[in-house]
């Protein structure tokens, strides 16, 4: 009996502490929940979005002496509108080339993710992390200002949005500088084209100012050209490895000027 008295305690302890975060574990999602914004579907979402980036552009256009009229409507995000190039770099330079053809996390994987998410402890490298990403980058854009509140909000934009449309959202609402926001604004101020008419080199060149690398300025003042043709013929390197386009388009976007070089 002696020796299993240290054994029933232990037991006893497992199960106190399990009764106590599965009635705790609860309240403090919903009460941190609660602190943030209305949002139980993608409708929800895009129009907290809609409401922040054309209150930012409208701010923005006031603030510029210019006669130029600028349209600052969100439009609802759509993965369809974005050149496949453009997305094969996106998820490529995240580290998860592959992420169309795994499903969604769901279930005990996500959940456990979560909860390293919320000790800090989250792994890297698969598409779930992406899709952890994404919905992280969208719960900042919508107000989630701690990180208990960017862990929650974004669980409940998982929850809603497919895996196309976490990275359509993201794309949409990646803010560049003031008032630029989206890779289609961001292409008429770095490469002076609409998005969809940009070549593979260009948009190697433009996905070299978005995340996860961020040389916005270096991109729109064309400084340190050396430097930035070196890591743009990376990243089409790194998208022929990764099997996502022929060699003979990855050696012919190689050997084109940097777009900001020829730009007027």
């Amino acid at each position: 009996m002696a020796s299993t008295s240290p054994m029933k305690k232990a037991l006893w302890v497992l199960l106190v502490f399990g009764f106590i975060v599965a009635v705790t574990a609860p309240l403090v999602y919903f009460s941190i929940k609660a602190q943030l914004p209305e949002m139980a579907s993608e409708l929800e979402l895009y129009q907290l979005l809609k409401r922040s980036i054309e209150g930012e552009r409208r701010a923005h256009a006031l603030s510029l002496v210019t006669l130029e009229k600028k349209d600052i409507t969100f439009e609802r995000p759509d993965i369809s509108r974005y050149p496949k190039h453009l997305v094969s770099l996106t998820l490529n330079e995240r580290g998860c080339p592959r992420y169309f053809q795994t499903p969604r996390e769901t279930g005990f994987p996500w959940a456990k993710r979560m909860v390293a998410f919320f000790f800090d402890n989250d792994t890297t490298g698969n598409d779930g992390w992406c899709e952890k990403v994404f919905g992280w980058d969208l719960a900042e854009r919508i107000g989630a200002d701690t990180h208990s509140k960017q862990v929650v909000a974004t669980h409940v934009i998982h929850s809603f949005l497919t895996k196309d449309a976490l990275l359509a959202y993201d794309l949409a609402s990646t803010p560049f500088e003031d008032g630029v926001i989206g890779p289609e604004e961001a292409a008429h101020v770095l490469i002076g084209k609409k998005l969809n008419a940009l070549s593979l080199a260009e948009m190697a060149e433009m996905a070299l100012a978005m995340p996860p690398h961020g040389y916005w300025s270096q991109v729109k003042d064309c400084k340190n050209t050396v430097l930035l043709r070196q890591n743009r013929d990376v990243l089409i390197q790194r998208l022929r490895q990764a099997g996502l386009i022929p060699e003979d388009l990855a050696v012919n976007a190689q050997t084109q000027p940097l777009a900001c070089t020829t730009r007027p």
